[in-house]
């Protein structure tokens, strides 16, 4: 985190009844940890059952609070809501256009300024309308082309993409998503929690997600209250308060969710119509404090699996259940030979990581010949699903599956990994929040977090996770979590055995031979088993970023 809280203008109404607008929006990001600027650019008669009257504030006045701001208090992101006015849409890209210049030529503009577009064009409460067509169709024109991250609801995102003339192949939100992103938005977010929109899952509330970093179904768990009112202020300030603080769009949305989930769980009612969100902080601790659910993601176009497989209200794995190993450690090799080594050293948790091709059956199938020697193992096999899948053995096998090769797959064989889930142990990779979220929709036995440290295994762009991060992944992820990457010394071992994950992963600390690991795996064992009887790491409010952009 910042050493001090990073500024987010906030353009918007001022409602009167203090739910939505600039109250919601500063509620928001304080909640996020960033430094809120609110910049009126309307005023409102409303209380809790509509508005009355809007009010836009004469370009001038408008002009004065951003140009006073920026000689300043220059802003890290711009978040706006309702604008009231061509003239003052106009003026807003002016000064994103403006403050992007600034940007040292090595600097992407998106990442010296972010620009948040919460396109509000209705009262969900009704009353006195907030935008005309050629307000509409500034937004495309002005709006649209400079947003990071637009996040309009499904009725919004109908009324922008007809303004702009396209012709979607449907109104789907995905197809909806696609076409807004054709008018130059660089991520899209289309929230549904106004409605059920797919199926008969009106259990869920089901946000399409569309960024360069993830696309798919972004769902949390309903909540039935009348008081929703600055829902969509504090999801899209949340979004802006994430982006400053340093994530990447899909992990600020996903932080988003989560915060408009308590927010709306913190409701209370003000007036006889519907009462204002609160945003607050501590939302992401973990539901065992209090916090909110981590949202479920699902892969490509699916809804989250924990959904449409499992009963409803599922949360946690939908494969068959990782138990911890007794000792904590979770071996990795390259090699069956050395994958027996480990077993006859009592490791009973155990990944066999073969990449060599020509030699991958013969080792698979070694493995698993293994599996059913060593009966209270859990042998593991790396990447090579249809292996797992085909494996006819008396117990479960452990499969481990990076993301990406999870959505390399085709529906037919998601469905025979499905058909296979109760005598499959899965495991899968996630390295940044939007990926804890799809591993905990698909319901994974157990989720790796990593990596934990810098790691020279795999070349990849993910920044160290950290002790803070594994604790914030151990205290939100539904499913075990195990900690991969880096773990080399004893000291690495106690530090993140602290932690609360059910195991750890050491790849090359094992050895590189027979011998090795013979040799080495007694002390390491020892270590890892002292290390879990420290006390536990502190949950972090939020999760570090762990993509530099």
């Amino acid at each position: 985190m910042p050493d001090h809280p990073p500024i987010v203008w906030l353009i918007a109404g001022l409602d009167t009844a203090g739910g939505a607008g600039l109250s919601a929006d500063q509620r928001a990001t304080e909640a996020m940890g960033a430094h809120g600027c609110p910049i009126a650019a309307t005023l409102t008669a409303q209380h809790s059952r509509g508005v009355e009257a809007v009010f836009p504030v004469p370009l001038d006045q408008l002009a004065s609070q951003v140009k006073a701001l920026a000689s300043d208090m220059p802003p890290r992101v711009i978040k706006t809501g309702l604008l009231g006015s061509v003239k003052a849409i106009q003026l807003v890209a002016e000064w994103v256009d403006q403050l992007r210049a600034q940007a040292p030529t090595d600097v992407e503009p998106h990442r010296h300024l972010a620009f948040v577009v919460d396109p509000v064009l209705r009262a969900t409460a009704g009353g006195a309308p907030f935008a005309d067509p050629a307000i509409v169709r500034a937004y495309c024109e002005y709006l649209l082309p400079r947003a990071t991250v637009l996040t309009p609801n499904h009725r919004e995102a109908m009324q922008l993409v007809a303004a702009s003339g396209l012709q979607p192949h449907s109104e789907t939100l995905p197809e909806l998503a696609q076409a807004l992103r054709r008018l130059g938005a660089r991520s899209v977010v289309i929230t549904g929690g106004d409605a059920p929109l797919i199926g008969a899952d009106a259990q869920h509330s089901l946000d399409w997600l569309d960024t360069e970093q993830a696309r798919g179904w972004l769902t949390a768990p309903r909540i039935e209250t009348p008081h929703t009112h600055g829902t969509g202020c504090t999801f899209a300030s949340g979004i802006a308060a994430a982006l400053a603080l340093g994530h990447v769009e899909a992990d600020a949305v996903v932080l988003a969710k989560m915060l408009t989930h308590d927010a709306i769980r913190h409701a209370h009612r003000a007036g006889t119509g519907a009462g204002p969100v609160k945003a607050r902080r501590g939302f992401a601790l973990g539901p065992e404090q209090g916090g909110a659910p981590l949202p479920l993601l699902g892969l490509a176009t699916d809804l989250p699996w924990c959904l449409t497989e499992a009963p409803m209200h599922h949360r946690g794995p939908l494969f068959h259940p990782f138990t911890a190993p007794p000792d904590g450690l979770y071996g990795i090799v390259a090699e069956a030979s050395l994958l027996e080594a480990g077993l006859r050293q009592g490791l009973r948790c155990i990944q066999l990581r073969h990449k060599q091709a020509a030699t991958a059956s013969a080792q698979w199938a070694q493995a698993i010949k293994a599996s059913q020697a060593y009966g209270d193992a859990l042998i593991v096999i790396n990447d090579h699903w249809k292996a797992v899948v085909q494996a006819d053995t008396p117990r479960p096998l452990g499969l481990h599956l990076g993301q990406e090769d999870l959505l390399a797959l085709a529906p037919e064989e998601r469905h025979q990994l499905l058909a296979a889930r109760h005598r499959i142990v899965l495991g899968l990779s996630s390295h940044s929040v939007w990926e804890l979220a799809r591993a905990a929709g698909c319901g994974a036995s157990v989720i790796a977090c990593g990596p934990v440290q810098p790691t020279t295994t795999k070349d990849m762009p993910w920044l160290a996770q950290g002790v803070d991060n594994l604790r914030w992944w151990v205290a939100n992820s539904p499913s075990p979590v195990v900690a991969i990457g880096g773990l080399l010394t004893p000291d690495d071992l106690i530090r993140f055995g602290r932690c609360g994950a059910a195991a750890l992963c050491v790849v090359r600390g094992l050895g590189q031979s027979e011998a090795e690991v013979s040799r080495q795996l007694p002390a390491l064992r020892q270590t890892v088993r002292q290390s879990r009887q420290g006390s536990l790491q502190d949950t972090p409010s939020l999760p570090h970023p762990v993509l530099p952009w």
